[in-house]
């Protein structure tokens, strides 16, 4: 759920973001887009809606990942695409947590996705993951590759298993089966290294997830090392960074920790960051297809190098000399290692003897004073004789390369950073939007989507209505409750007025908060200011979404399936509420938390239906 942010973009912004990351020799130059199959559950930084919430229902417009893949492709028709379920919808296990009981459903699922991709947006899906670092079924993927054979689908490729080396490797190894359908074996920050049942199933050996580092020029050192040393140590020939763009709210769990940051749509404000600079490195001059040479890549004095070939006579060098304390990634932990400043020489034979200048392209991380060189390009350097030397310094990339087409490329900056707006609102009136969802809404817990109610009398037509009925599989702990998240997690004082329509007779309930204090993966323990409604005519005001540290309680006269007004003040440590304009309850002491975003949601996975939503 990390690009939440990007689709309400502004233009020209929103396309200049898409242009950094995707668009050949221009920027990041991304030669693959993994994206997560929606499975209605929280999958780190929120949830990603599914094609089906239900067993007959089927839509391929929910979400942004189809507008993204779109606007990749858009920019750089060759790049792959992936696709990988975090979560499924709770139909699929029939109750249980679990997606593998009924292995036919789920590969229907799944195919279902690849089919709409194709049907719906012209879309070519390259490969298909199992379950993110979850368990795998060996049964599921062979039932998985029978079900796509008999689709017409047999150029999708099968990625396995997300998450470590083992076991599947091991059990590809003893399962010819197995071994025949799995393409790809994709392991998750696998901090450069491989392991020998890996190699010996001869397949593809792919860093899968990887980086997940602060997007600093720390990070930007963690991802010149990775890239290059994935497979200088590990065999792999892909590394895959999670995630592609910080478009989501910082305060979420692994705030910025992606390519480049465009998390302020309502001030078009966006930041290209030194990680984009050093992909480039690497992406502008290679391309899928381009083989790696097997040359030992450790350089003697710390650092490594990689070359690759198209086969064509084009030949592509990148050397790093990330050192140990600026290039250490969120994980896994970092052994000890020294780079010194060395001068290295390379010698060209066979068919490359003949190359005689190569293009160089260079970048410095300055940890000292921040003046890092990003992606300059410098004199063609000479080859003589099939030789040449360099200098190299610490914590440098260079790419040496026979082709000329490198570019920096750079609009005009951006507008300048602002808050989330004091004063917002969203009646949610739009006849045909362009996305199922709406603007900088972070669903945290169920699915909230723009809904048209046709047989409203006029007032409240258009609403935002949750829409995830029963738990799904999950890949975390989803909360109990459903919430959304919106605005600025600094604000303290506000005032969240909405109209509210509970759908659930009985026992069914919905919310508004403020100053709530946590989402993503951390959602269940998330704290606030809570203003309850329920079906049966009573309120609650607690502490926490789940509802335990109850504040006040009282009789409200609110009743289902009628639409209601109600209103949190929340003033230093003192909260009021109110029913349809009229004080419901005043001077509920506040103790924690100080400050937080303000959240609308609902009791259980219930249908319920948000209008005229306002904070200040």
């Amino acid at each position: 759920a990390t690009s939440r942010l990007l689709v309400n973009y502004q233009e020209p912004y929103r396309s200049q973001i898409l242009d950094y990351l995707f668009k050949p020799n221009f920027g990041a130059s991304l030669h693959i887009l993994k994206v997560e199959i929606g499975g209605d559950a929280q999958s780190t930084d929120g949830t990603e809606p599914s094609h089906m919430h239900y067993e007959n229902d089927e839509n391929y417009f929910r979400g942004y990942e189809w507008w993204l893949m779109k606007e990749a492709k858009k920019r750089n028709p060759q790049i792959k695409l992936i696709g990988l379920p975090w979560a499924f919808p709770g139909w699929i296990g029939k109750g249980e947590n679990w997606p593998y009981d009924y292995p036919d459903v789920t590969a229907y699922y799944i195919v279902s996705w690849i089919l709409g991709a194709k049907q719906y947006h012209g879309l070519d899906i390259d490969y298909i993951g199992i379950w993110n670092e979850r368990a795998f079924s060996s049964k599921y993927i062979k039932l998985l590759r029978y079900t796509m054979d008999k689709h017409g689908l047999e150029q999708v490729r099968i990625i396995a298993s997300d998450r470590l080396w083992e076991p599947i490797s091991f059990v590809m190894l003893i399962d010819s089966e197995l071994h025949g359908v799995v393409d790809v074996i994709g392991a998750h920050y696998p901090g450069t290294k491989t392991v020998k049942n890996a190699l010996l199933t001869g397949k593809k050996l792919w860093s899968s997830e990887d980086y997940s580092t602060f997007n600093d020029d720390t990070g930007a050192g963690c991802w010149a090392r990775i890239l290059n040393q994935n497979y200088v140590n590990g065999n792999m020939t892909s590394t895959i960074a999670w995630n592609l763009v910080a478009s989501y709210y910082e305060e979420l769990p692994f705030g910025r920790c992606a390519l480049m940051t465009a998390q302020e749509p309502w001030s078009g404000h966006y930041k290209v960051e030194s990680p984009v600079w050093i992909t480039a490195h690497t992406t502008q001059f290679t391309q899928p297809g381009w083989s790696y040479l097997q040359v030992d890549g450790h350089l003697g004095g710390g650092g490594s190098f990689v070359a690759l070939t198209d086969g064509l006579g084009n030949l592509t060098i990148i050397i790093e000399t990330m050192t140990h304390n600026h290039s250490k990634c969120i994980r896994p932990p970092l052994p000890n290692f020294s780079v010194v400043p060395q001068r290295a020489t390379f010698y060209l034979t066979g068919s490359f003897y003949m190359v005689e200048t190569l293009q160089v392209w260079y970048s410095r991380l300055d940890f000292e004073y921040g003046n890092s060189i990003l992606f300059q390009k410098l004199h063609p350097v000479k080859v003589w004789k099939g030789r040449f030397s360099l200098d190299l310094n610490v914590d440098e990339v260079y790419t040496l390369t026979t082709l000329k087409t490198g570019r920096k490329c750079r609009f005009l900056e951006p507008p300048p950073p602002q808050p989330f707006p004091s004063n917002y609102k969203d009646d949610f009136n739009i006849r045909n939007p362009p996305f199922s969802e709406a603007p900088n809404f972070a669903d945290q817990t169920g699915v909230f989507e723009y809904f048209v109610n046709a047989s409203d009398p006029g007032d409240h037509v258009f609403t935002l209505r949750q829409v995830v009925v029963q738990r799904p599989i999950t890949w975390v702990s989803d909360a109990d409750q459903t919430i959304s998240v919106i605005g600025n997690f600094k604000w303290v004082n506000m005032t969240v007025t909405c109209d509210i329509y509970i759908e659930k007779p009985r026992d069914g309930g919905v919310f508004i908060a403020g100053r709530v204090d946590n989402g993503g993966i951390y959602v269940r323990r998330a704290k606030g200011v809570f203003f309850w409604v329920f079906a049966d005519g009573t309120y609650r005001v607690t502490g926490d979404l789940a509802g335990q540290e109850v504040l006040m309680k009282g009789l409200s006269g609110v009743r289902d399936n009628a639409w209601h007004t109600l209103t949190l003040n929340i003033q230093g440590n003192s909260a009021s509420g109110l029913l349809n304009g009229y004080p419901l309850w005043e001077n509920v002491t506040i103790s924690k938390p100080k400050n937080g975003w303000a959240a609308l949601g609902t009791r259980s996975f219930e249908f319920a239906q948000f209008d005229n939503f306002h904070v200040e």
